[in-house]
């Protein structure tokens, strides 16, 4: 089998690869479960390649990701659920659907348009999603108000997500100085838990989260994503961490040998670089 450009020799890989008998035993292991933390490995390391701007990682690493959509269609095929078919006829009904003043004739000059338009259709699709699990004899619990927010984001990309949804209905503060206070509140309840006498790890878990919780409301009312601010300093500490590696080759030592003043030097040097 040779590589080509097509998509349907990608399927035709997947297919032999889950093949029983003459297939890879280790992808013939695989269920939807033990698939997923790949996939979103593999969404990471997309993202990963865009804020490096690497094309070449990015092409490489959209292509992991593209395996991962025809892993889990093929593994739906093989239950008789869907195909790859399928899922691209799903997409293309989708933004076809959303897109009425790009494909139909519906105004949509304007972000607001837009953004008013899609939250009608996403209703309406979200009524035949029940329509058609009903009529396949899918009983569905009733959904609370926060239910279409995944689980499976990250915490701190969650905890974003829900906030915006409650916020729809008012449950909301309308000031960011407020959200301070609400920070202050949570910090001094740790500092609190912290400064028992016997402290109890669950309890200062609970006010951690708290104030995690506190610091991703404080970002979304100053219109700042929580995860890129974080990530931002996530780089900052690994930009400095590599000076105080440079700092000990200069100096003919290692990390573990370094004092904690001699880091702290080495960091500040390059912080004020």
């Amino acid at each position: 089998m040779t590589p080509s450009r097509d998509i349907t020799r990608l399927i035709e890989i997947m297919a032999a690869l889950r093949t029983p008998v003459t297939g890879c035993p280790w992808d013939l292991e695989q269920t939807f479960a033990t698939i997923a933390p790949y996939t979103l490995e593999e969404a990471y390391e997309v993202a990963d390649a865009i804020a490096k701007n690497d094309l070449v990682d990015l092409r490489e690493e959209l292509g992991d990701l593209l395996l991962q959509v025809v892993y889990h269609a093929r593994m739906a095929e093989e239950e008789n659920h869907f195909d790859f078919g399928d899922v691209v006829q799903a997409i293309t009904k989708k933004l076809i659907r959303r897109h009425p003043h790009v494909f139909g004739d519906e105004n949509g000059e304007k972000a607001e348009h837009v953004k008013g338009i899609w939250e009608r259709i996403k209703a309406e699709e979200r009524a035949e999603k029940r329509a058609a699990k009903q009529a396949l004899g899918i009983e569905e619990a009733p959904k609370g108000f926060l239910d279409d927010v995944p689980t499976a984001f990250p915490a701190l990309q969650e905890a974003d997500k829900l906030q915006r949804r409650a916020s729809r209905v008012g449950f909301d503060w309308n000031d960011a100085r407020l959200v301070l206070d609400k920070i202050r509140e949570e910090t001094h309840e740790l500092d609190e838990e912290l400064a028992g006498p016997s402290p109890d790890k669950d309890r200062i878990s609970d006010e951690l989260g708290d104030t995690l919780f506190a610091l991703a409301n404080l970002a979304r009312h100053l219109d700042i994503d929580p995860e890129e601010a974080l990530r931002r300093t996530n780089r900052k500490f690994r930009k400095r961490f590599a000076a105080i590696e440079e700092q000990a080759a200069k100096t003919d030592t290692t990390l573990e040998a370094m004092t904690l003043d001699e880091m702290e030097a080495a960091w500040q040097a390059a912080k004020n670089k």
